[in-house]
């Protein structure tokens, strides 16, 4: 199986027992925490088979910090949305991709809840914008920032309320959404495979002020982003300096 194969086998393992363990007993956190445990295990279990010298950065597990000389590194999020899935929402998903070569080479996420697998190969089809109409801006159902507020009132745009970070990535892509702004801050596999699916897609993703998002850093933690149709960039990174 070629990389791409690998994430979407092992995103589709993972959505199987997160789909199996929703439909039993459990709810709330023990059925989020069950969940996770699961997802990772079912993650692990393709990579061991197809890919067992490659280095796995996983949320679930301790930081192997032989990734960092590495040249090959799967970036995984068994559960995003772990709250999401434990109180019966659809935006949550499973992450699994694969930075190669100092970049994001191939990813799978999973959207269990409908049914959907988006790959990075074939690219994700991005519906055609929609003449004249308001943007939607993807934000935390929980925690909306500020620079979200400051990009609607430039665009004239509405906020979209979301579970999962990166349900809220893949949404731009599927077309739910125009742009997703979010600061804060997140974990690398929060956004790892969405960020690579959205890419392949030909959206434009980057940091608040512009910069590249780096993956399979020493620090895990990854301050803000951006995902949005290519002609909202200049835009919205506009309006984020004007309200700083």
């Amino acid at each position: 199986m070629d990389d791409v194969t690998v994430a979407g086998e092992a995103a589709r393992a993972a959505a199987a027992v997160l789909l199996e363990l929703r439909g039993g007993k459990m709810t709330g956190g023990a059925l989020g925490d069950a969940g996770d445990a699961a997802a990772q295990e079912a993650i692990l279990a393709v990579l061991s088979e197809e890919r067992p010298d490659d280095a796995v950065f996983s949320e679930e597990a301790v930081d192997d910090r032989r990734r960092l000389t590495a040249d090959r590194v799967w970036i995984v999020d068994p559960l995003d949305g772990t709250r999401e899935y434990g109180d019966g929402r659809h935006d949550w998903a499973v992450h699994v991709a694969l930075w190669a070569g100092g970049e994001l080479a191939a990813a799978a996420v999973a959207l269990p809840a409908l049914g959907e697998i988006l790959l990075t190969d074939p690219a994700v089809p991005v519906p055609p914008a929609v003449p004249a109409a308001r943007p939607r801006i993807a934000v935390s159902r929980t925690r909306p920032p500020a620079e979200a507020d400051a990009v609607a009132a430039a665009l004239d745009g509405d906020l979209v309320p979301l579970g999962s970070a990166g349900y809220k990535t893949v949404a731009v892509a599927r077309g739910e959404v125009d742009a997703y702004v979010h600061a804060g801050g997140m974990y690398q596999w929060d956004s790892a495979a969405p960020v690579a699916v959205a890419r392949a897609a030909g959206l434009t993703t980057c940091r608040l002020d512009g910069t590249p998002l780096v993956y399979n850093d020493p620090d895990p933690w990854l301050p803000d982003l951006v995902v949005c149709r290519p002609e909202l960039a200049e835009p919205i990174l506009a309006a984020v300096r004007s309200s700083s």
